[in-house]
C-alpha cells in the first residue's frame, strides 16, 4: 500500500488551476494557429489573431486567459493500492482550489444556493470532484475551469436506438448551431453516447479535455467526429460568432455501453481555450 499525503494533493491542485487558468495546450494553440491561416473571413482572421495574443500575454505575465474561471471540476483515477494520510481528501482538494483562486486573483464565481440566496461562497469551492478507481499506486489528476458560456450550452437528447448516428449527427450540429456565439467559438465540442443520463453528461464533459488532435480509436466514432465537425464548421457561425469557416475545432466523442430501450447522446462545448491541467502522484 502506496501513501499520499493529502497536504501533496492540496498543493498539486493549486498548482493544476494555477496553470489551467494561465495557459492553454499546445494542441489547441496549434489548432488555432491553423485555423487563422485557414480562415475565410477576414473578420475571422482577425478575432483568431486576438485570440492567439491574448493567450500570449496570459501566459507570459501569468495572469488568468478569461475573466471568467469557471466552476473548479476534478477528474481523479485513484489506484487502489493507495491510502490518503494525514487528513481528509475531500477538504484537502478544496483547500487547494481555495488557495489557487484567492492566490492567483481569479475571479470566484461559485454561489453555496443556486436558486434562492445565490450568496457567493468566495472560494470558488466546493469543487465538483469524479473520482474512478484503478488499478496501481497512482493518483492521476485532471482539472479544469469550466465556464458558463459554454456550459449553459449543454444539451441532453434520449434518443431512440432507430435515431442511428444520422439522429446523433443531426442533434451535435443542432446543438451548437441553437448556442451560436454564446460559447465563444471556436468552440470543442464533447460528446457522450450510451450509457444513462448522467453518465452521458459526465462523458461529454470529459471528451472537451481530450487533445483535439486525437480521435476515438473506433473508426466509425471517429468517422463521426469527422462527419459532425464538417457539417458544424458548414453553419457560417465562425469565429466569436462573426461569420467564418472556423465555428468548432474539434468533435470528441466518447462511448459506453447502454440499456437495450435507449440511446442517451449528451453534447458539452467548450471555448477554444479548454482549459485543463493534469499530473499524476
Amino acid at each position: 500500500m502506496r501513501e499520499i499525503q493529502v497536504d501533496a494533493v492540496r498543493d498539486k491542485i493549486k498548482e493544476l488551476f494555477l496553470e489551467a487558468n494561465y495557459n492553454i495546450s499546445s494542441d489547441i494553440l496549434s489548432a488555432l494557429q491553423k485555423a487563422r491561416d485557414n480562415e475565410t473571413s477576414p473578420t475571422g482572421r482577425s478575432v483568431l489573431d486576438m485570440l492567439l495574443q491574448n493567450y500570449e500575454v496570459a501566459s507570459g505575465e501569468e495572469i488568468a486567459i478569461c475573466q471568467d474561471t469557471g466552476l473548479a471540476i476534478i477528474f481523479m483515477d485513484i489506484g487502489q493500492e493507495i491510502q490518503f494520510v494525514g487528513g481528509e481528501l475531500d477538504s484537502a482538494i478544496n483547500e487547494g482550489v481555495k488557495q489557487a483562486y484567492i492566490d492567483g486573483y481569479l475571479r470566484k464565481s461559485a454561489v453555496s444556493d443556486p436558486v434562492f440566496d445565490r450568496k457567493n461562497t468566495g472560494t470558488n469551492t466546493p469543487a465538483i470532484i469524479y473520482a474512478s478507481i484503478v488499478p496501481g499506486d497512482k493518483l492521476n489528476l485532471l482539472v479544469t475551469p469550466k465556464g458558463f458560456g459554454s456550459e449553459n450550452m449543454s444539451a441532453l437528447a434520449m434518443l431512440k436506438p432507430a435515431d442511428g448516428v444520422e439522429g446523433i449527427k443531426q442533434f451535435i450540429v443542432e446543438t451548437v448551431r441553437k448556442a451560436g456565439p454564446n460559447p465563444c467559438p471556436p468552440t470543442i465540442v464533447g460528446v457522450g453516447i450510451g450509457a444513462t443520463a448522467d453518465k452521458a453528461m459526465v462523458m461529454a464533459k470529459q471528451a472537451t479535455l481530450r487533445p483535439i488532435n486525437e480521435h476515438n480509436p473506433d473508426e466509425r466514432y471517429a468517422k463521426l467526429e469527422k462527419e459532425a465537425l464538417i457539417a458544424i464548421n458548414a453553419l457560417g457561425i465562425g469565429p466569436a460568432g462573426l461569420g467564418g469557416n472556423t465555428t468548432s475545432l474539434a468533435v470528441n466523442v466518447d462511448f459506453f455501453p447502454t440499456h437495450i430501450a435507449g440511446m442517451p447522446v449528451a453534447v458539452n462545448i467548450c471555448c477554444h481555450a479548454a482549459r485543463h491541467a493534469k499530473a499524476t502522484l
